[in-house]
């Protein structure tokens, strides 16, 4: 028998009709959907022919995709070969000091722009950097050119092996006391301990892992597009910019980046047959460290020269940008209107903040839709869907598509957050739906015996559970945005650049100490940006939903 208090409040309660939930995420999913589809399609349209034999006749087409793909998979195994021994370290020494700052920054290494630690790579491992001004010292023999194959494994290393690190540190992490302490009183050491604990951890996240992180190598622009060298280390995204921005031949483009695809595609096709993506954003806090689980002297110490040597490799370039960036920085008049860092700090948040509230809009109705049966597996496409095609292949398909009507630059800038809104989806809704679907049974049924419904739930249940991870997804979704420069560059104007942008031209033109200086200021704003996010959580507690004893009936009647 339905409780009448429930049937009365459920005809008050605003929002309270199912809809209301469905019908939001719904539309949206089905928009980036048909976005996407329309993109793609508009490459299909513009191909020629679709004959794939050009990519064999042509010797420069296949060397952009053999090269592609070979430096991803370097790439990939150089970061996991690394990453892993750092997160079996720092999962037995948790008392190592300055491991939580260490461990902060490895959560930011996904927002963290590309041009602008390229900047602090080429002031620490260029030609005139710090590290290979020494070692030419000691090793005068030594030929090391940063530019190349080089220079672009060194830099998806410096971004990828923290992203795999951090993800395994927390399955290893989350294996079961019980088996800790087992494995600790049987005096298992060395290689038992990998095959019996550490390896039956990280396998079931490996494949989701491995893929993403191809994939950001794979589709990487900004360090190819600064680091390659020439032709000879040229990768599908930068060869898709040039067909279309100094070739003007949109055919090869649209091939180009039908290649890319259906490559990413196949690929994560491949893991969601295998099961569900790795989590790679998560609002789990390491302030509880497991107990040690190796504390002799001889592991203790090779365990805290591995953090430490990778923490450095970590610190440089970054201390490099700060070093060469503050003096010009802080003789820069910042409040002055003519400069161009000023207008390039006003037309990124003119980009960034749009496209992070509306990826955080978007997620919100994506997840409240997906938990109706009837349209999971339309979020759920949505919801990855941008993983699989890649943001410069998306942003191509639409610019063949919109490029007669494209006129002003406000409808290219509007195009511009839309794709970022999009890039950022599938980081944002592993931060919310975790904890959307976190409220407990007891307090669901304590709702629903109240008729708790509509936006009264929403505000007494949801919303003190999604404080925290909404302040940290926007965080992530502005800076996800704000560090953009491969969509940026196809639909922005040299004239009107946005920060990465004008790094970008600032290298070009060999300005070192202003490039510092704007990167510098790059990563401050990501600093503000994240402190803005922290402060917020702070003032975010988490209250638990109120006992019986302590609802008042005839208030949530008369509310």
């Amino acid at each position: 028998m339905q409780n009448p208090l429930s049937f009365c409040n459920a005809h008050r309660a605003p929002l309270s009709h199912p809809g209301w939930q469905l019908a939001p995420g719904v539309l949206i999913a089905l928009t980036i959907i048909t976005l996407t589809a329309t993109g793609v399609g508009a490459l299909l349209w513009q191909a020629p022919a679709l004959n794939p034999e050009e990519l064999w006749h042509s010797r420069y087409l296949r060397n952009v995709v053999v090269f592609t793909v070979w430096q991803a998979l370097l790439s990939v195994l150089i970061s996991t070969l690394l990453a892993i021994p750092v997160a079996r370290a720092l999962a037995r020494q948790p008392q190592f000091p300055g491991r939580g700052l260490l461990l902060r920054l490895m959560e930011l290494s996904l927002v963290m722009p590309s041009i602008v630690v390229v900047s602090g790579l080429v002031n620490v491992y260029g030609r005139q950097g710090w590290l290979t001004v020494v070692v030419s010292d000691f090793i005068p023999a030594l030929q090391w050119n940063l530019y190349g194959l080089n220079g672009i494994v060194l830099a998806h290393v410096f971004f990828n092996a923290p992203l795999i690190a951090r993800i395994l540190l927390q399955a290893l992490e989350a294996t079961p006391q019980s088996q800790k302490r087992l494995a600790s009183q049987m005096g298992l050491r060395g290689f038992i301990v990998w095959r019996v604990l550490d390896w039956p951890a990280m396998k079931p996240v490996l494949p989701g892992l491995l893929a993403l992180v191809f994939t950001l190598c794979f589709t990487s622009f900004a360090i190819v597009m600064t680091l390659g060298g020439g032709p000879n280390a040229t990768t599908l995204e930068v060869a898709i910019y040039q067909a279309l921005r100094f070739e003007f031949d949109f055919g090869r483009a649209a091939l180009l980046a039908l290649v890319q695809l259906s490559i990413c595609g196949g690929l994560w096709w491949l893991v969601m047959r295998l099961g569900e993506p790795t989590r790679v954003l998560s609002e789990r806090r390491f302030s509880q460290p497991p107990p040690r689980r190796d504390n002799r002297g001889l592991a203790r110490f090779c365990d805290g020269a591995l953090v430490l040597a990778f923490a450095i490799f970590l610190l440089l370039p970054l201390l490099a940008i700060v070093t060469r960036g503050y003096p010009g920085l802080a003789t820069l008049p910042m409040l002055d209107p003519q400069t161009p860092l000023f207008r390039a700090t006003v037309k990124s948040l003119a980009i960034a903040l749009p496209a992070g509230l509306l990826a955080v809009i978007a997620t919100l109705a994506i997840v409240a839709a997906g938990q109706f049966p009837k349209a999971k597996m339309v979020t759920h496409s949505a919801g990855y869907l941008p993983l699989i095609v890649p943001p410069l292949v998306l942003g191509t398909g639409l610019f063949l598509l919109f490029r007669p009507s494209l006129g002003s630059a406000g409808q290219g800038m509007l195009l511009v957050a839309l794709i970022n809104a999009m890039m950022a989806l599938p980081f944002i809704l592993q931060l919310v739906r975790g904890p959307l679907a976190s409220l407990d049974q007891p307090s669901r049924q304590l709702a629903d015996q109240l008729g708790i419904l509509g936006w009264y739930r929403w505000r007494s249940l949801h919303w003190p559970r999604l404080k925290r991870p909404l302040a940290l997804a926007l965080a992530y979704g502005v800076g996800l945005s704000l560090g953009d420069f491969g969509v940026i560059a196809l639909f922005g104007s040299p004239g009107a650049p946005t920060l990465p942008v004008l790094l970008y031209q600032q290298l070009g033109s060999y300005q070192l100490v202003a490039a510092a200086a704007t990167g510098l200021w790059l990563i401050l704003l990501l600093l503000m940006i994240f402190s803005l996010a922290h402060i917020l959580t702070r003032a975010a507690r988490l209250r638990p939903f109120a006992r019986p004893q302590n609802v008042s009936v005839m208030d949530i009647h008369h509310a």
